[in-house]
C-alpha cells in the first residue's frame, strides 16, 4: 500500500497535467489509443520473459511516433491516425494473448490495475520517469500553453512545434505506461480526462485549471486506493469511480450555486424596479 500510494500520487500529477493539455487540444482519444498499444507491449513482454513495463514503454513510444507521422499524412482527418494505431494495438494484443495463453494469464492485472503486484522496481521507474515528466512540463509550460491554444501563433513566436509535438507524444506514452500498474490500461485514459472535466467546471483561467486538475486527480487516486484496499476491488475501477463521483458533485454544486445567483439577481432587479 505504501508503494501504491507513492506511485499513485506521482501518477495523479502526471496524468492530470498531461490530460489538461490533451483535452484542450481536442486529443483526449490519444490516451485510449496509446493505452491499447501498451496492452500489446505487455503481451510482448510476458511472452518473451522481459519485464512487461519495459516492453510497454518501448511499444507506446514507437506508437506515439507513428501517431505523429500519420497526423501529418492525414492533416484534414487527424483522428484517422488514432484509429489506425488503436486498431494495430488491439489486433496485436489479441493475437499475442491468444498465442501465449499460458504466459499471458496475469495480463488482467495490467488491464484493470493491481495493488498486490506493485513492486520496488515499479516504484523506482515511477519516481525517475515521473520526475522527468513533471520537470519537462514545468520547463516547457509556456510553450505548451501557446501550442495548446494556437499552433500557428506558437510557431510565429519561434516555438519548434514539430519537435515539441513529438516530445509531448512521448510524455503521454510514458505516462500511460507508468499508470497501468495502478489504474490499469483500459482505464488510464479516464484518469487523464475526468479530473480535467471537473476542473473546467470551476476554473476561470488556465493556471487555475492546471492546479484544480492536479488536486482532483490526487484526491481521486488517494480515495480510490483506500476504497480498493478495504473493499478488495480493482484499484483502477475504484479510482475512476471516485473521480466520476467528484465530477458529478461539482456539477451539482455549481448548478445549485448558479440557480441561487440567478434567483438572487432576479429578486434584486425586481426590488430595484419596484423602487
Amino acid at each position: 500500500m505504501q508503494r501504491a500510494f507513492f506511485i499513485g500520487i506521482i501518477i495523479s500529477l502526471i496524468c492530470s497535467s498531461m490530460g489538461l493539455f490533451l483535452v484542450l487540444r481536442r486529443l483526449s482519444m490519444v490516451g485510449d489509443t496509446l493505452s491499447h498499444t501498451a496492452l500489446g507491449g505487455v503481451a510482448i513482454g510476458m511472452i518473451s520473459n522481459i519485464y512487461p513495463v519495459y516492453t510497454a514503454i518501448i511499444t507506446t513510444l514507437v506508437a506515439s511516433f507513428v501517431v505523429e507521422k500519420l497526423r501529418e499524412e492525414y492533416k484534414e482527418y487527424a483522428e484517422l491516425s488514432l484509429a489506425i494505431v488503436m486498431a494495430a494495438g488491439i489486433g496485436t494484443a489479441s493475437l499475442l494473448i491468444s498465442i501465449g495463453k499460458n504466459k499471458t494469464i496475469g495480463i488482467m492485472n495490467y488491464m484493470f490495475g493491481s495493488l498486490s503486484l506493485v513492486t520496488e522496481e515499479d516504484l523506482k521507474i515511477a519516481i525517475i520517469l515521473g520526475t522527468i515528466i513533471i520537470a519537462v512540463i514545468l520547463v516547457f509550460f509556456r510553450a505548451l500553453f501557446y501550442m495548446t491554444f494556437d499552433e500557428t501563433d506558437a510557431q510565429l513566436r519561434g516555438i519548434p512545434i514539430k519537435k515539441l509535438n513529438i516530445l509531448f507524444a512521448m510524455l503521454v506514452a510514458i505516462t500511460i505506461t507508468l499508470s497501468m500498474r495502478i489504474v490499469g490500461i483500459l482505464l488510464v485514459s479516464s484518469m487523464m480526462t475526468v479530473p480535467v472535466a471537473t476542473s473546467i467546471q470551476i476554473a476561470k483561467s488556465f493556471k487555475k485549471a492546471f492546479i484544480y486538475t492536479n488536486i482532483f486527480g490526487m484526491l481521486s487516486v488517494i480515495i480510490g486506493l483506500i476504497v480498493s484496499f478495504y473493499i478488495d476491488v480493482a484499484p483502477g475501477g475504484a479510482i475512476v469511480t471516485v473521480s466520476l463521483f467528484i465530477l458529478f458533485v461539482v456539477i451539482i454544486i455549481k448548478s445549485v450555486y448558479l440557480r441561487y445567483i440567478k434567483r438572487a439577481t432576479n429578486t434584486l432587479d425586481g426590488d430595484v424596479n419596484n423602487g
